[in-house]
């Protein structure tokens, strides 16, 4: 197991956030992963790090908050944190988050202080977010197993073997059972460089999306970018954002989303579940959905700013054979279940994921279609029956997806 355990540290580092001599790195972990952690660490002042920072997470403590502190508590974000976090970032620090949310953590919390809490933090941390989404910064998630979070998953079986089962998946997935991963993963990210290069050639004006309980097109803006994989930060050097990753992904046309999408996996969003919802988007807003459980939380979700939270900022395609569909497990966790599904985005766009976002005003991301959000949730539609048409400029119609796959060569 510790072989294992340093093969995925130094995956992380080496392959996720690409860490460089002499540069920090903060890391975002929760308190039961310290094992993990302290061999993540010690590989990095291995690898020649200056610095590295970690901050503890702890689940109970989150939930005591929530569940007991003052409302005007929770409607307030530490400014010296703040500080740090944005203070490292800006001295170059890379960002690892070792990822294993309680899925059902928050699912007693009232909507109102869950609202009070995304939006103080997401106001709080826009400069910090703005260094990620726009690749200033390299960073990376990847998933380790809490007992919440395996028990969630095989709940019919002793959490220990919960947690060595899900051990199992994470090592499989993200390739660091086989002999050389980094060399594996620099492979894939090949596939997926040739898969972006493709659609970024054909330039499609529009997708459209047909499933059951799925009927929508999604307008792309000019000038978008497909991006997938390996993406380069500011300073040249090239990190992955997800370990694992399946997909390809760009931008909607912010006012350009028409027709009906149904999930296919459920939504875990601030420790709560939403399940079998739809959504009805008329150019580009959600004006009706209906859900079969965590309606409330949608509710929050959709509501959660003035706009943007209620439109679309990602689109991602993911062929139903990667390893993590093909595990059969839902995850209960967007870093692994985006990775099983074609999936789509509210909120926030990746700035870029289009020619010259990264520098255009407000104003300007509005104009081309740009969506802004204090919120980024991705959910899951794909499914083995899902079928994906690009539409050209002309009004051609070509087959991208046919059941669930690929059904073009790249």
């Amino acid at each position: 197991m510790n072989t294992l355990l340093t093969k995925y540290a130094q995956l992380a580092l080496n392959t996720g956030v690409n860490l460089q001599k002499n540069q920090g790195l903060l890391i975002q972990s929760p308190i039961e992963a310290i094992e993990f952690a302290r061999i993540v660490v010690k590989q990095a002042y291995q690898m020649g790090a200056k610095n590295v920072h970690v901050e503890w997470k702890d689940d109970e403590l989150t939930y005591l908050k929530m569940k007991h502190a003052p409302i005007e508590v929770l409607e307030s974000f530490p400014e010296w944190r703040k500080d740090a976090m944005v203070s490292m970032v800006k001295q170059g620090y890379a960002v690892l988050n070792i990822y294993g949310e309680n899925p059902d953590l928050l699912k007693d919390i009232e909507g109102e202080r869950m609202a009070a809490v995304t939006k103080a933090s997401s106001t709080a941390l826009k400069e910090y977010r703005d260094y990620m989404m726009n690749d200033k910064a390299r960073w990376s998630i990847v998933g380790y197993p809490t007992t919440e979070w395996a028990e969630k998953i095989f709940p019919d079986v002793p959490k220990e073997e919960a947690k060595d089962k899900l051990w199992k998946e994470i090592f499989r997935i993200a390739r660091v059972d086989q002999s050389d991963p980094i060399a594996a993963w620099k492979q894939h990210n090949q596939l997926l460089k040739d898969a972006r290069e493709y659609l970024n050639n054909k330039n499609y004006h529009k997708l459209y999306f047909q499933a059951e309980g799925t009927d929508l097109t999604i307008e792309l803006p000019e000038g978008h970018i497909w991006h997938g994989g390996a993406a380069k930060a500011a300073d040249d050097v090239t990190f992955n954002p997800n370990i694992p990753t399946e997909e390809v992904f760009s931008m909607p046309h912010k006012y350009g989303v028409n027709g009906q999408v149904t999930s296919t996996k459920p939504l875990s969003f601030q420790g709560q579940l939403i399940e079998n919802f739809t959504l009805t988007f008329k150019d580009g807003k959600v004006v009706d959905y209906t859900c079969e459980k965590g309606e409330q939380a949608l509710k929050q979700l959709l509501e959660a700013d003035e706009d943007g939270a209620s439109r679309l900022g990602e689109v991602a395609l993911v062929p139903h054979e990667s390893p993590v569909s093909q595990s059969g497990i839902i995850f209960f966790n967007t870093l692994f279940d985006e990775n099983a599904s074609c999936h789509i985005a509210l909120g926030k766009a990746y700035p870029t994921n289009i020619k010259g976002g990264s520098d255009m005003s407000e104003e300007e991301m509005d104009q081309h279609g740009v969506n802004d959000s204090i919120v980024h949730e991705d959910f899951m539609i794909g499914s083995q029956a899902m079928n994906i048409d690009g539409i050209t400029a002309s009004g051609e119609r070509e087959a991208i997806f046919r059941n669930g796959t690929w059904a073009i060569h790249f």
